[in-house]
């Protein structure tokens, strides 16, 4: 097998091929990340090691069966398939021939959410008498919040975390970076329907509680002892209009400086260790 050399435009990245798959490592700017080159490669990545696949970038204006092969193959294991523009996979993988497909590659698997749930509490007396708490995130889509949300779920106890199969962030290289390993201790789940996990979890008996700057209950008036599922929403946006309806609880945290909002992941930690407080 034979390997070919180069430097990154980023300067100390590094790009590797094979007679069938290509593969870029970077590890400046943007974020470390790997990824997936071509319309064969990735299809044959897709049906040998689906686990690695992060998501799909398929170029816009691409025919459409093989849009709806890679999705056929995506589908099954909660792969998102996200049709962007051609600047986009230019910044992504310079250089290379792409063929309009790139699939970036997670640098951890993930946990079936079912799974999860399972593991948490198999049934919901379960869950009752043990009070786990799962995090769930609403398009966090900087790694590094990513990262540093996990680092926070697991120092504060959680058991677990589902994220939106979709403009989420990857747990890629800069997310596991910003965990310090944290994302390797604990199972990291994707829904392709948030919603419905949301009910299955009410079902088992947990309480959902959103982080929301304009809630009336603070943080620190929240009963936090009880099973909880913790939604913290998008950096920007905040969480979903109808994540935010099927909420039981949303909870803000009272600033007293002339700072409107905080980072998400630092919110998130806030919210984690109040509840750890009270459990």
């Amino acid at each position: 097998m034979h390997y070919w050399l180069k430097e990154s435009i980023y300067g100390c990245g590094t790009f590797r091929a094979e007679p069938h798959i290509f593969i870029m490592t970077q590890n400046s700017n943007p974020p470390d990340s790997e990824f997936v080159a071509g319309r064969n490669p990735v299809i044959d990545l897709l049906k040998a090691d689906p686990e690695r696949v992060a998501k799909v970038f398929l170029v816009k204006g691409t025919g459409g069966t093989l849009t709806s092969k890679l999705k056929k193959l995506a589908r099954p294991h909660s792969i998102p398939v996200q049709i962007v523009p051609l600047v986009r996979l230019e910044r992504t993988v310079p250089g290379v021939n792409h063929q309009g497909v790139v699939a970036i590659l997670s640098s951890a698997r993930y946990t079936d959410v079912h799974d999860l749930l399972r593991a948490c509490g198999p049934m919901r007396e379960d869950v009752l008498r043990d009070k786990p708490v799962v995090v769930l995130l609403d398009r966090i889509q900087d790694p590094f919040n990513f990262g540093a949300i996990i680092r926070s779920a697991v120092a504060s106890g959680a058991r677990g975390v589902i994220i939106p199969d979709r403009e989420s962030a990857p747990l890629n290289a800069a997310a596991m970076k910003s965990s310090a390993g944290a994302a390797t201790r604990i199972p990291v789940a994707r829904t392709g329907n948030m919603l419905q996990i949301i009910e299955e979890l009410k079902e088992r008996g947990y309480w959902i509680v959103g982080s929301d700057g304009s809630a009336e209950k603070s943080v620190w008036e929240m009963d936090f002892d009880r099973p909880l599922a913790i939604v913290i929403g998008n950096e920007e946006k905040g969480m979903r209009a109808s994540i935010a309806n099927a909420c039981d609880f949303k909870v803000k945290i009272p600033m007293s400086g002339p700072v409107e909002s905080l980072n998400a992941s630092v919110a998130a930690g806030i919210i984690l260790f109040a509840a750890a407080k009270d459990r």
